[in-house]
């Protein structure tokens, strides 16, 4: 494949329009009633040193793991690398920030759409034909989060991932502390029903799950991931109860091998070169992710753009900094 001006700044439609180039690997959306093609990370990832033990640590204690590292490291890889490898299905997300609550990982119960449900069953005072009591079901308006998922009973653990941990609100490590520690948790708003079991909605996509009595317990352990970007400092009582571990920093041998795990066939100087440039710039502390890394081999690499000054263009556009990482 060579460089290819699709786009030419004219607006003016081209006689014979091209066909566009086929999307890496990564960008090639699964087409309905087709395989899915794309390379999983599962298979691509590449743990560091002392990565594997660390994470066989956490399973036999079961323990949060919790990574440190800049970000585009693979920390949060590893965890559905850890899901494929042991069987443990779809990985559980639960992004971080600075408004992120406990609660919100666990369930939300959405009062407001309860009582408005109610009102359009009741018209003058009068329940109407299809408003029975029975109708008025609490659980169509309670889904559990992901950590909540995580913590429903089953035959295997399930996979979660609490990313960016340190973007949290200064009580948010020590909040999860009793539920890491109990492997589960009430909601009051099911626990006060009169009904004892009841159906919830989970964070799996068209799947519902029977809550007893408004408790939620585990009988697994759920496998847990939680990446940092060192960015702060954690309470005692939340590190002595995860195992920890800080990603190495990445080397040009660690760099080639994710690239060729994704390209295959990557022995060229051009390629080469943007690992180097890629490498100078991380070590320079400047914010760059391991994605931007494989953009640029993907689309320059061998003497797909001729033009040595194009290039440089468009590989410093390609591996621009992210700002703080």
């Amino acid at each position: 494949m060579s460089w290819t001006p699709y786009y030419r700044g004219t607006g003016v439609p081209p006689k014979d329009p091209a066909e566009l180039p086929a999307p890496p690997p990564w960008r090639a959306p699964a087409r309905p009633h087709e395989t899915d093609t794309r390379k999983d990370p599962a298979t691509t990832y590449r743990p560091t040193p002392g990565l594997v033990d660390a994470v066989n640590a956490a399973l036999h204690l079961r323990r949060p793991l919790l990574l440190t590292g800049r970000a585009g490291s693979g920390k949060s890889t590893v965890i559905r690398q850890i899901a494929a490898e042991l069987d443990l299905g779809e990985v559980l997300h639960w992004h971080i920030t600075s408004r992120s609550t406990l609660i919100d990982a666990l369930y939300h119960y959405d009062a407001l759409g309860r009582i408005h449900a109610q009102n359009l069953r009741t018209v003058g005072g009068k329940t109407q034909p299809d408003g029975d009591a029975h109708q008025d079901d609490i659980g169509d308006f309670v889904q559990l989060g992901p950590l909540g998922t995580a913590l429903l009973p089953g035959d295997r653990p399930r996979a979660l991932l609490i990313d960016e941990i340190d973007k949290s609100d200064l009580d948010l490590p020590s909040d999860l502390l009793d539920v890491l520690e109990r492997g589960g948790f009430q909601i009051p708003e099911l626990a006060r029903h009169s009904t004892p079991d009841i159906q919830v909605r989970t964070a799996d996509d068209d799947v519902k799950s029977n809550i007893r009595h408004g408790r939620v317990q585990c009988t697994e352990f759920p496998v847990i991931v939680l990446t940092s970007n060192g960015e702060r400092d954690f309470p005692a009582p939340f590190l002595r109860r995860c195992i920890r571990f800080e990603m190495p920093p990445l080397s040009r041998e660690t760099l080639t091998e994710i690239v060729a795990a994704h390209l295959h066939d990557i022995e060229d100087s051009t390629t080469a070169a943007i690992v180097q440039n890629f490498l100078e710039k991380l070590n320079s502390g400047e914010y760059v992710a391991i994605d931007q890394l494989l953009n640029a081999v993907y689309l320059l690499r061998g003497d797909r753009v001729s033009d040595p000054a194009q290039r440089k263009d468009l590989q410093g556009m390609l591996l621009q900094g992210l700002g703080r990482g």
